[in-house]
């Protein structure tokens, strides 16, 4: 994994705004209704091949496919592994299940989140190739036409999973997990196979707290991530923890948020996960302030930190100075060639929900870049 050598590099963490036209494709073929297969294929290599490039000439330095062909970054796995049939919609959030104005606000303005949450009902293996293959080699020709520093690739957790396809097969939720990490075993290794860096998702073990586990004490809840890391440990034990990072939030979505576990309730468990980078939000007015827990956290040896510098739910554009001071203060705290400025989550994670326009994406990523170089000229 490329890190901070000499200037402070810029990633994301994944998913970018699809064009129109294959975002209704995605939601067709999510909702089982018909779609054209081979245009979907064409329109997602094109949409990689432009986001690829579209990110290098932003200025962007780690980049990826943006998740152009997946209708959720936690659900596509219901595509491409067994034993999952079916929907059941999601609960409200525990910080938002009180507001319903405020919630029918948001949808009207952002989409429903339609997004399908399959169930599992019976055994959970591979069962198609396929996908993965087809990502693999689109995001390979897309950066041999760029200048990339570096390209990554995410996955879902086995942790993830769970919160967003329930269980109605397997006698526990471990037994549940422990299977999901065998099956995504080879995706994991396939994409660092493939000569990028792996992107495990986790946003589990932040989010689900206000979500699936809201009913846990806090102590019970910190058992069941421990867990849920073992498991994703298991999973890439064969994998150089220099090749893989991972992702954890609160939810990439707006709301009071203010039921989100703090970020040093549940860091210790955090980096005894082997990847060497941990991606987290840094930028949002409910953990804006937690980078000062990094002054009191002692980065294990080789761990290397992605906060998030621009907020992804946000239509406001970060001045680049803010994000330089934001840079600032985490290579304060753990050391500049420590630190890779991010953002705080993705910006489509759902193809069906858009809540950031398209065009200031942009132009946040852009302001991204500048902060960076702000940054690293006060650095080096």
């Amino acid at each position: 994994m490329k890190t901070s050598q000499d200037r402070i590099l810029t990633t994301h963490v994944g998913s970018l705004p699809r064009p129109a036209e294959l975002r209704r494709l995605l939601v067709a073929k999510d909702k089982g209704e018909p779609y054209d297969k081979a245009e979907l294929e064409r329109l997602t290599r094109q949409a990689v091949f432009d986001i690829v490039r579209r990110q290098a000439e932003t200025g962007v330095d780690i980049i990826n496919d943006g998740e152009m062909s997946k209708p959720g970054y936690s659900t596509y796995v219901a595509d491409r592994l067994s034993g999952f049939a079916g929907h059941e919609p999601a609960k409200p959030r525990l910080d938002t299940r009180e507001h319903p104005n405020f919630m029918a606000a948001y949808e009207r303005m952002t989409g429903a989140n339609i997004a399908r949450r399959s169930v599992c009902v019976g055994p959970i293996a591979v069962q198609d190739r396929g996908p993965l293959a087809q990502d693999l080699a689109n995001l390979r020709d897309a950066l041999a036409e760029v200048g990339a520093v570096e390209g990554f690739m995410t996955a879902a957790s086995p942790g993830l999973v769970p919160v967003f396809q329930n269980n109605r097969y397997y006698p526990s939720h471990e037994a549940y997990v422990e299977a999901i990490a065998a099956a995504m075993q080879q995706e994991y290794e396939a994409i660092v196979a493939a000569g990028f860096v792996l992107q495990l998702d986790c946003p589990d073990l932040a989010l689900s707290r206000h979500t699936v586990f809201a009913h846990l004490s806090l102590a019970d809840f910190r058992k069941v991530i421990t867990t849920h890391v073992e498991a994703l440990n298991h999973a890439v034990r064969d994998l150089p923890a220099d090749r893989m990072r991972m992702h954890i939030c609160w939810a990439s979505t707006q709301g009071p948020h203010h039921n989100d576990v703090p970020l040093k309730d549940i860091v210790d468990i955090v980096l005894q996960g082997r990847p060497q980078a941990v991606s987290f939000p840094g930028a949002n007015p409910r953990h804006a302030h937690e980078w000062k827990v990094w002054k009191d956290v002692k980065l294990p040896d080789g761990k290397i930190i992605i906060p998030g510098v621009i907020d992804s739910t946000s239509n406001f554009v970060e001045h680049p100075e803010l994000v330089a001071d934001r840079i600032m203060q985490y290579a304060g705290a753990v050391g500049r060639e420590n630190v890779i400025a991010g953002v705080d989550c993705g910006f489509g994670t759902f193809a069906g929900r858009m809540q950031v326009d398209t065009k200031i994406v942009w132009m946040k990523l852009a302001a991204l870049a500048e902060g960076a170089k702000l940054a690293s000229a006060q650095l080096w």
